[in-house]
């Protein structure tokens, strides 16, 4: 257990940013889900910038890797031209 007050308060922030965290990478990775389940060319090309807008932001955050997020744009991007 920490004892000092500054110590304290860095465990109570950790926290809250690890639950905020794994609450945007989860909403992330669901959405890019759906994109891939996602049939109809237009349906997909309209999710397609908002999980791009997504990812980016994960990746300002240091949530995942900038490379991560670039072969995940790649990929989902190919996936929608192909459709």
């Amino acid at each position: 257990m920490a004892n000092h007050k500054s110590a304290l308060k860095r465990i109570r922030s950790n926290e809250k940013k690890r639950v905020l965290n794994r609450y945007q990478h989860k909403t992330t990775r669901n959405a890019i889900k759906a994109l891939r389940l996602a049939t109809d060319k237009g349906e997909a090309s309209a999710k397609l910038s908002s999980v791009i807008s997504m990812i980016d932001k994960l990746a300002k955050k240091n949530i995942i890797h900038d490379n991560k997020a670039s072969n995940l744009k790649s990929k989902l991007t190919k996936h929608v031209s192909a459709l």
